[in-house]
């Protein structure tokens, strides 16, 4: 399944892009999780959240075509 991931503030720089569309080989958010993880190593030293068509979703949602993904960093408040 091809999903669209958008990637914001330091986990953009650990991936090099902004977004970028990604073949999926699960069908869960953990799934794309580990698939990421292993590919961007340094994913793993930071806590992110993933939001799915702009609400932030738990590892378990199964995605549906045309979903839009994003990964979040850490928000500091202030």
């Amino acid at each position: 399944m091809k999903l669209k991931v958008k990637y914001f503030g330091l986990i953009a720089e650990f991936v090099g892009a902004s977004e970028q569309s990604v073949i999926a080989k699960g069908l869960s958010v953990q799934d794309l999780r580990h698939q990421l993880e292993t590919e961007y190593p340094k994913l793993k030293t930071i806590t992110y959240q993933i939001a799915v068509n702009q609400k932030i979703t738990s590892d378990q949602y199964l995605f549906n075509d045309g979903d839009e993904l994003a990964l979040l960093p850490p928000f500091a408040g202030g």
